[in-house]
């Protein structure tokens, strides 16, 4: 079996000039220049086991949707209808990694009957042919979904689906083709779209990561994959691309440094391709907490609660130079650990005499992504009730600190920080330097989601950059019916159907060719909206404010 998803073997994310005497043909999967996945033989070792073989950054982060199941907001209408500036998207591709699509939708076929799909590479289903240059899973090319759709029974001949529906509705909402019936339709009707089904990760990584076999989550490996799946597509077919990544995750330091974030920020400064990522859904979840420690002893204590059934999670506590803390725990029922002092490598199991609960702590001194210190704490079978975690720097100096809590579904709303902070709840890859980040408002209100991520990154850049859209979208979803979306994954989506409308401008028809995704993103944040009086921007709500592309447009002296 390829190894890539044979459950036997542990992916690890590599950097090719560290590692190079391990990179061969039989062990690894080149990602770029840089970037590689290893692949090892997994022999069920226990967390502290792998924590002292492998650094934290190599194992793959894990990445939930972030929207749950009004054009004009935005001036999309107004453009549209332009005579002189009808964009609809004609000659641009829209890149969609999710949960699938349903081809079958009337949102993806045009008049004729026949798909606006491109290709799907679904990469969950391994009895098929995979994309040139890849391993694993199977791809359908327009022809073969044609050949599916005049079948009587399509599943028979392309059989891949959305069974989540995430990824038909972020599809729909970018680049759905006009319901007669209902009015509903995508931003850019005339795109067309090339899809990534991500395969669910391996039990192996739920594992290590202590993630319950049934969340719906996605491993970074195979989301570095389909980018480089994507931007194949539109290099052979010399056609630009806005790809639209409606996930997130609260694993990393929520700085500009993470594998994913770099690996994204590099192909957005090429020409003609774009990424539209989520500020995440995190913003009233309770799950950041914010520390600081400015007198002696330099001491300071937080407290987590932990709901009833939470069987599985992990605690990211991330400092700043050039503190180094200590770390001591306090379970529910009294029990304390020892002092966990920080260490270059360390990883310390406790159990305890009054419960059934055990944790695995890690206080890592240098995290060799970014330098800084992590102290990364596992549960498993936590003791319902209050946790307290007591800090303290061994430097004798004021320090601040960051905890999170996973995103999504990785955790229940039952548990919880007791006083946590809204600020700094952007998830990764949100918090990368050359994407678009997208924050969620409601139009009829014109106030921001509360669920909405806010800013700024942990190092103190602006993010997010503009708000869009986002609540009770309408959208298709499978089956052939519709519904609607909410949450910063739908307005992420919008914006990527604004972003193909700009391509069309720019490199359709000819006004600005070299136009490369970074340039993009600057545009949209000029262009932006900031006439309400209320607010002072850039903000960490609104960032530098309300997506508008007729004032884009404008202000390119159109």
């Amino acid at each position: 079996m390829n190894k890539i998803v044979d459950e036997n073997y542990l992916d690890l994310i590599i950097d090719n000039s560290l590692l190079r005497d391990q990179i061969n043909e039989n062990n690894t999967t080149r990602l770029n220049d840089m970037y590689s996945i290893l692949h090892i033989l997994l022999e069920d070792p226990e967390p502290c086991e792998l924590g002292e073989l492998y650094e934290y950054y190599s194992f793959p982060s894990l990445y939930t949707p972030m929207a749950q199941s009004g054009t004009d907001a935005a001036g999309v209408n107004s453009v549209q209808n332009n005579p002189y500036l009808a964009l609809y998207g004609q000659g641009i591709l829209v890149g969609v990694i999710d949960t699938g699509i349903d081809y079958r939708h009337p949102a993806f076929l045009d008049k004729n009957g026949d798909t606006r799909i491109v290709s799907i590479w679904d990469q969950s289903i391994q009895n098929g042919t995979p994309p040139a240059g890849f391993q694993y899973g199977t791809e359908y090319g327009r022809e073969i979904i044609n050949r599916a759709l005049q079948a009587e029974n399509p599943l028979d001949v392309v059989p891949t689906t959305d069974t989540n529906g995430h990824g038909t509705a972020i599809a729909s909402i970018i680049a759905g083709s006009l319901n007669e019936d209902n009015g509903v339709r995508g931003i850019v009707t005339q795109a067309e779209l090339v899809v990534v089904k991500l395969k669910k990760p391996k039990k192996n990584l739920l594992k290590i990561s202590f993630v319950p076999e049934d969340a719906e989550c996605y491993q970074e490996t195979d989301i570095m994959l389909a980018m480089k799946y994507l931007e194949g597509i539109a290099r052979k077919l010399r056609r630009p691309i806005a790809i639209c990544f409606a996930f997130g995750s609260s694993q990393g330091s929520h700085s500009e440094f993470s594998t994913l974030n770099d690996y994204m920020d590099r192909i957005v400064l090429q020409p003609q391709i774009d990424i539209t990522v989520a500020a995440g859904n995190e913003g009233n979840k309770r799950r950041h907490y914010f520390g600081a420690s400015e007198t002696a002893p330099y001491s300071h204590s937080f407290e987590l609660k932990v709901g009833e059934n939470e069987k599985l999670f992990a605690l990211e506590i991330w400092s700043g130079l050039p503190a180094r803390l200590s770390v001591k725990i306090m379970s529910p029922t009294g029990e304390y650990t020892r002092v966990i002092y920080p260490q270059l490598e360390s990883c310390y199991p406790f159990s305890f005499i009054f419960e059934e609960s055990k944790i695995w702590v890690n206080n890592i001194t240098l995290e060799k992504e970014n330098g800084e210190q992590l102290i990364l704490i596992r549960f498993e079978n936590p003791h319902e009730g209050i946790w307290t975690f007591d800090l303290e720097n061994m430097e004798a100096e004021s320090y601040t600190f960051h905890a999170w809590l996973p995103s999504g579904d990785l955790i229940s709303d039952e548990t919880y920080f007791l006083k946590p902070s809204p600020y700094t709840t952007i998830t990764m890859p949100g918090t990368a330097n050359n994407l678009l980040t997208v924050t969620a408002y409601d139009p009829q209100t014109n106030s921001i989601l509360a669920q909405s991520g806010w800013g700024y990154t942990r190092d103190w850049r602006v993010i997010p950059d503009v708000t869009a859209p986002g609540n009770i979208i309408a959208c298709a979803m499978p089956n052939g019916l519709y519904g609607n979306l909410t949450g910063t994954g739908a307005a992420t989506a919008f914006t990527t159907g604004v972003i193909a409308m700009l391509f069309e401008w720019a490199v359709v028809r000819g006004n600005y060719t070299s136009i490369t995704g970074s340039d993009v993103n600057q545009l949209i944040i000029r262009g932006a909206d900031r006439s309400n009086a209320s607010y002072v921007f850039p903000n960490p709500n609104w960032g530098y404010g309300i997506l508008d592309i007729y004032g884009i447009l404008s202000k390119l002296n159109l």
